[in-house]
């Protein structure tokens, strides 16, 4: 009988796998325990196993491409079995969600009626632009213009106050200002309602109506409005071009120009005061500022007597490239947002002595099988340090703590698509040589998405060390379950005090991040304090 090979869930992160490449083709004879395919998971490229004999019927899933957990990959079978069924019924598992959904918007649409129709009305929404990249709502720190004004193109009908700055709201077509739906101090979402502006009497109470409902403007009348600030101001089209009014300023000596002129004069260091503006009561737009040339500027009478600096434009293109997530940086972004938000984090940070840990590391080094790192002793030091405060080695699970026996080291990895974290098992237990060859080879099974799940799971507590990249202090975010991690940074000769004495010293800062709802300071301090005896006098680690 026909069963269907669905993408299994590799590791206890894993939300979705890549095909990496299939090991078999459709009608190939599959025997249990046939490597199917490689899949390429948040953590490693692991292989897909099949777990019965018969015939590969069906593949689902084009090399490259993401399934979910639980997606169908492929259907096995005997040689000419009828599986066309098999995946209907999957197919309609999985769209059962969706269809409840869509029906439920079906209803809604229905329930709400026809759309209202406001061809007819001959007025427009102003609605709160996007002022910044990070703006999501804009506070109306004061309206500039009242119901029933008469408004030009180019008027200020508000200042609005948003995450970085205090801006200006401009109109960008003629008419009267017929509803302002907040008043000043309030503050609207972007894209939300601010105004209506249009030919008096207008029916703008439709017009509130058919948004409330789901929106009614035709797209290319947006559009227009979008274009207008690019249009000139003048009304007249018998009207010299060559004849601007020169730029004013109000009373306050603040100079009238449209913000994004005042954008372009700020990225092309150009003076707005020297600059005649064609806009209504002389203010300046657009078009001004991109026609302005020092060539044209008036000379002030004030300042006669100071030589004109010409700011010389700096040339250059804007260029971004969209790069898509891999499995492991969506999945790196999804938990470390999760322990950042979820748990509140608190610093202990401390400064070690690293003198003696130098000189026992060098002799150490002249005996040992491998090579011993910095990172080794840090290792073996904290696993120690975990084995004499047992309430440091614990995870968090929501509604209860584990509190374990065993102590397994994760330790930090960078590879090109993020970060992994390897685990040393039973680290307490091990020698530095030991510790030190089996870092290297999780390391480099790493790089080469080779390590097995047993490999990355399972950690009590993690290291992250920055130190050979040249950073002396840094805080880390702790890796769930675990209920601290401790950032390493590097070794940095410094002068040292000690009994009223100073000399030169060598010192490395520690600081561990916790859990506050598993692990309290007076915990975490101690635990600290034993750490860094270790590593102040390294005999103590090898008792």
């Amino acid at each position: 009988m026909a069963e269907v090979i669905r993408m299994p869930k590799m590791s206890d992160t894993m939300e979705e796998g890549v095909i990496a490449a299939w090991l078999k083709k459709e009608g190939d004879e599959v025997s249990s325990g046939d490597v199917l395919a490689e899949v390429e998971t948040d953590k490693a490229t692991m292989e897909l196993e099949s777990y019965q004999d018969g015939v590969l019927l069906h593949i689902g899933v084009k090399e490259k491409e993401s399934v979910p957990v639980d997606g169908v990959l492929a259907v096995i079978g005997e040689k000419g079995e009828d599986f066309k069924h098999l995946l209907e019924e999957a197919k309609n598992g999985q769209s059962n969600g969706n269809e409840s959904e869509s029906g439920d918007e079906d209803k809604k649409q229905k329930s709400s009626g026809e759309k209202i129709d406001t061809s007819n009305i001959n007025a427009s929404i102003i609605r709160m632009p996007k002022m910044s990249d990070t703006m999501e709502e804009g506070v109306i720190a004061s309206w500039l213009k009242k119901k029933g004004d008469k408004v030009e193109s180019g008027d200020i009908l508000a200042e609005v106050e948003t995450d970085k700055a205090t801006m200006e709201l401009e109109a960008y077509e003629d008419g009267t200002l017929l509803y302002t739906a907040v008043e000043a101090g309030s503050g609207v979402a972007v894209d939300g309602v601010i105004a209506i502006i249009g030919e008096e009497g207008a029916d703008y109470e439709t017009l509130l109506k058919a948004e409330e409902q789901g929106g009614s403007e035709p797209e290319e009348k947006k559009e227009e409005e979008i274009e207008k600030p690019e249009k000139p101001q003048s009304t007249s089209s018998s009207a010299p071009a060559a004849t601007p009014q020169p730029s004013t300023s109000s009373n306050n000596g603040r100079i009238k120009a449209s913000p994004l002129a005042k954008k372009i004069a700020s990225e092309k260091g150009i003076d707005l005061s020297q600059v005649n503006g064609s806009g209504t009561d002389g203010r300046i737009v657009k078009k001004d500022v991109e026609d302005f040339t020092p060539s044209a500027q008036p000379q002030s009478s004030a300042s006669g007597d100071q030589p004109a600096v010409n700011i010389p434009q700096v040339v250059g293109e804007e260029h971004s490239e969209k790069v898509d997530l891999s499995q492991m940086r969506k999945v790196i972004a999804k938990r470390l947002s999760d322990s950042k938000f979820a748990a509140p984090h608190f610093y202990l940070t401390m400064e070690i002595n690293m003198d003696k840990a130098i000189e026992a590391r060098k002799s150490m080094n002249e005996v040992a099988p491998v090579k011993i790192s910095f990172n080794d002793m840090v290792i073996k030091a904290a696993a120690a340090a975990l084995r004499q405060h047992p309430d440091v080695n614990v995870s968090w699970m929501g509604d209860h703590m584990m509190k374990h026996s065993h102590i397994h080291m994760g330790v930090a990895v960078a590879i090109p698509d993020g970060l992994i974290v390897p685990v040393v098992r039973f680290a307490d237990n091990k020698s530095l040589s030991h510790i030190s060859a089996e870092v290297r080879e999780l390391a480099q099974k790493a790089k080469d998405k080779k390590l097995q799940p047993e490999e990355f799971s399972g950690n009590t507590f993690t290291i992250s060390n920055l130190g050979m990249f040249g950073i002396e202090e840094f805080t880390a975010i702790i890796n769930p379950p675990d209920a601290c991690i401790m950032a390493v940074g590097g070794i940095k000769e410094t002068v040292v005090v000690k009994d009223g004495e100073m000399y030169a010293g060598n010192v490395m800062k520690v600081t561990l991040s916790c859990d506050h709802r598993a692990v309290d300071g007076a915990v975490g301090s101690a635990f600290l304090k034993t750490f860094k005896e270790l590593l102040e006098d390294p005999v103590r680690i090898l008792i």
